[in-house]
């Protein structure tokens, strides 16, 4: 491949809801000079509410450059996930991701977006196992389910130039540091890692980790960075894709 890098945007856990409308829109209008996709790893409401998710689609609607996401926890609190997906899609023109993927043609490259909002059970050598009570062995279940979605999704991309996973929850320990140790469980998972690495990712983003840190590395090679907005503290934060390098980024911000 040649030309220039790929820019990717992204941004998570921005819990947007009607009194924070517009907070984020003046940044993400600029995205056109210097993205060529926006990626939004999850928690984008506060309680997972239609008028949150109206607000979000506002955000972001008629925007000129692709918009990408996966849902949070958050988004899920209210118990309309599907709600909340269909506002963005109608309303924001998002695409949403979950077990799924999209592809889009990029100066001349193709490039794929597999997405999911995984889920927790730790990492390995500290993790939680399909074994003891049928409450344990659904947790482990339901994260394992989702990290294979990913895999499938990445699988499907494997004529493409490029590829990126999109989580909510995190793949790796390393951009949980700052969180407390206890906690590590709740904010993700190896399972991710694992689906990551077989489906030959390029890059790798999620949010959740609020107080964690933005930089890690599967086990695979795969650079992993975390974007929830109090880590990067900016609107976004953009990464250069480049064809010879795995994820190797310049970070600027709007």
């Amino acid at each position: 491949m040649t030309g220039r890098a790929v820019r990717v945007a992204a941004v998570g856990d921005i819990h947007l809801a009607p009194d924070t409308a517009g907070r984020y829109r003046p940044a993400f209008e600029s995205l056109g000079g210097t993205a060529d996709l926006l990626l939004l790893a999850g928690d984008l409401t506060r309680h997972g509410t239609v008028d949150e998710a109206r607000t979000v689609a506002a955000e972001v609607v008629g925007l000129p450059v692709p918009v990408v996401a996966v849902l949070g926890n958050h988004d899920h609190h209210h118990g309309c996930p599907g709600d909340v997906v269909a506002v963005l899609q109608k309303e924001g023109g998002v695409t949403v991701l979950e077990g799924t993927a999209v592809t889009m043609a990029v100066d001349g490259r193709q490039v794929g977006v597999a997405g999911t909002k995984g889920f927790g059970g730790g990492f390995a050598g500290r993790c939680g196992s399909e074994f003891g009570e049928d409450e344990m062995k659904a947790f482990v279940r339901y994260s394992r389910s989702l990290a294979d979605g990913l895999r499938t999704a990445l699988d499907e991309l494997s004529a493409c130039d490029l590829r990126i996973a999109l989580t909510h929850f995190s793949p790796v320990p390393d951009t949980l540091a700052g969180e407390p140790l206890e906690i590590y469980p709740f904010l993700g998972s190896y399972l991710l890692a694992e689906a990551i690495d077989e489906g030959g990712a390029d890059l790798a983003v999620h949010g959740h980790a609020h107080a964690g840190t933005e930089r890690g590395m599967t086990a695979g090679g795969v650079h992993v960075r975390n974007v929830a907005q109090p880590v990067i503290r900016h609107a976004f934060a953009l990464y250069e894709l480049h064809p010879t390098d795995r994820a190797e980024d310049g970070r600027s911000a709007g």
